[in-house]
Order: C-alpha cells, then structure tokens, then sequence
C-alpha cells in the first residue's frame, strides 16, 4: 500500500483529508470487535492518512514542497509580511538548458540532475528558508526576514555550487547551471500575483542575459 501512495500523484484538499479520516474513525469504534482490533485499525489508518498528506504536499522525484504547498506557504507568507512589515523576499531558479540534457543524456539523467540540484538547494539554504519545485526544472525558495541584500550571498553560493558540482551519469560528464532572480516584497507590490511576476520577470532577466547568474530585482 505505501508503494503505492509513493507512485501517486495527490491532489487532495487538507480539509477532505481531515474529513475523511475522522469519519473513519468514527466507524471503526463501531464495530464489534475486541477494542485492541480498533485501535490497531486506527493506527494503521491514521498512519496511511499522514502518509497522504505528506505526499499531497510533496514532489515524488526530488522531495521537496510541490507547488500546491507554495502556494498556501507564499499566501501565509505574503500576508504576514504585509501584516507586520516583516522583509520577505522571493526567489526563483531554472536550470539551464535543461531540454538540451534531456535531449542529450535521456530523462533519466534530466532526473537526476533535478535531485541533485533539489538536494544542492537543501543543503546550501537555511533550515528556515522554504523551497519548492514549482514545476518542471523550475524552483521557487522563499526568504523570510530577509532583504535583497541579505539575499545575494547565500544565492551566490548557491550558484556557485551548482555550477561545481561535477556530474556524471553513466560515465558522462554532466554540466549543470542555473539562473536565479530575487525579489524583494515593497511597497509598489500590492498582490501576491505581482509578487509572482515580478520574480518571474527578474529569471528572465538572467536566462536573457546569458544564463548562470543571478539577477535582483530593485527594490521601489
């Protein structure tokens, strides 16, 4: 059973997850067996409903948050910032010609480089920096208390790592970068759709402008 909610792709609401195991549960104190029976049931069911919710919320292939978790996370995020000021900065990465690795190597190496570079990103931001696959090759970190400025040193290192991480599959060389934009939430940002965009905008600025750097946005 857990091999097979490993190999799904889940796109369940919490609330109907939250609904559907309390009913269970309900159920099964029902029924007429010997009250150890129940609570076996109820540990493996609840067991199989945090395995659930863990996967609606996370990308099978390289394991972080999938883009469902970003965008409940950016919107709490968004609205906090606001709230209380805080400084809240957005970024977003793509992995350079990443159809031309596919096209090269086959998608099993476009796999690979994607857990690689996932696993690049975990170890070289904080444990309190959120980071999601958003889609395809592209990524999404999101910087809490952190201005643009703050910003530009751990995504240089981050750059740089990926840049020098060296590759191989199956005895071929593997050249991997990325391209990185950063922005900073301000006062000219009312939504966090603007927000979004305005990221996005500032990734383009640095595959635009010849890929492997990283751009910010400025701050107005």
């Amino acid at each position: 059973m857990v091999d097979e909610l490993n190999n799904l792709d889940f796109d369940i609401p919490d609330n109907l997850l939250d609904e559907i195991q309390h009913n269970i549960e309900h159920i099964i104190k029902t029924f007429d067996v010997p009250e150890e029976n129940k609570m076996e049931v109820i540990r493996q069911i609840n067991y199989i409903y945090t395995r659930t919710k863990y996967l609606s919320i996370t990308d099978n292939l390289t394991g972080l948050a999938n883009r469902r978790n970003f965008e409940s996370t950016f919107e709490k995020e968004f609205l906090r910032a606001l709230r209380y000021n805080n400084k809240l900065t957005l970024v977003m990465f793509d992995i350079d010609h990443f159809k031309n690795i596919n096209d090269t190597f086959g998608h099993p190496c476009g796999d690979f480089v994607l857990r690689q570079v996932a696993n690049s990103a975990l170890q070289t931001f904080r444990k309190t920096d959120s980071i999601f696959r958003f889609g395809g090759e592209e990524f999404v970190v999101i910087l809490t208390e952190t201005d643009i400025n703050q910003a530009i040193i751990p995504l240089e290192r981050f750059r740089k790592t990926v840049e020098t991480l060296g590759l191989t599959y199956q005895d071929q060389e593997v050249t991997v970068t990325v391209s990185i934009g950063a922005c900073q939430l301000s006062p000219s940002i009312k939504t966090k759709e603007e927000f979004l965009q305005k990221v996005d905008e500032t990734l383009y600025q640095a595959k635009n402008s010849g890929r492997n750097k990283t751009i910010l946005a400025d701050f107005v």
